[in-house]
C-alpha cells in the first residue's frame, strides 16, 4: 500500500537555481524515514530576511532573521476523526525558509543552494513531527535523524552547532 502525502511549495521570492522537485523529495524521505503511515499535507514557503526576522519576532520573541521556522497545525486531525471524511489527509503544518539566509549558508557549508533548501526543509519537518533540540539529548535524537536523512538523499552539508 503506498501513501499519499501533499507537500505544497509557496514561492515568496523567486527560486532563482533551486530544484524545486528535489525539495519536495526532500520532505518525502523525512516523511518516508519517520514512518509516517497516514497521508499528510504541508507546505513550504520560500520567503526572504525580514519575513522570517517578522515570524521570529512575533512567535519567539527574538527579533532577528533566522533560517527556518516550522509552524505545527493538526487542525483537520480531529476533522478526520470524526468520521466526515476518513481519507481526509492530515496537515501537519508549515515550514517556512529564508532563500537568502539558505544562499548565505550555502556558502559557508559548501554545497549547493538546493542542498541546504533541503537539509532546511528536513530539519523543519521533523519539527513539524514533534523533534526539538533544546536540551542536548532532543538534539543528538534531531541531529541523528537529519544526517540518516540527508544521507538518504546524497547531501553531505554540515549541520550547525
Amino acid at each position: 500500500m503506498s501513501i499519499s502525502h501533499s507537500i505544497q511549495i509557496q514561492e515568496e521570492v523567486p527560486l532563482e537555481g533551486v530544484e524545486l522537485l528535489l525539495l519536495r523529495v526532500a520532505a518525502l524521505a523525512t516523511l518516508k524515514h519517520q514512518e509516517v503511515s497516514v497521508p499528510c499535507e504541508l507546505t513550504i514557503v520560500i520567503s526572504d530576511d525580514a519575513s522570517l526576522q517578522a515570524l521570529n519576532a512575533r512567535f519567539r520573541g527574538i527579533d532577528r532573521p533566522t533560517d527556518v521556522l516550522s509552524f505545527a497545525d493538526d487542525t483537520r486531525g480531529p476533522f478526520a476523526a470524526t468520521g466526515g471524511m476518513a481519507d481526509f489527509p492530515r496537515y501537519l503544518g508549515d515550514v517556512v525558509i529564508s532563500l537568502p539566509m539558505a544562499q548565505r549558508q550555502s556558502v559557508e557549508a559548501q554545497c549547493t543552494v538546493t542542498q541546504e533548501v533541503q537539509l532546511l526543509i528536513v530539519h523543519g519537518v521533523l519539527h513539524l513531527l514533534g523533534y526539538d533540540h533544546a536540551k542536548p539529548a532532543q538534539k543528538a535524537r534531531m541531529w541523528k535523524a537529519q544526517t540518516a536523512i540527508l544521507t538518504l538523499l546524497g547531501i553531505e552539508a554540515p549541520l550547525p552547532e
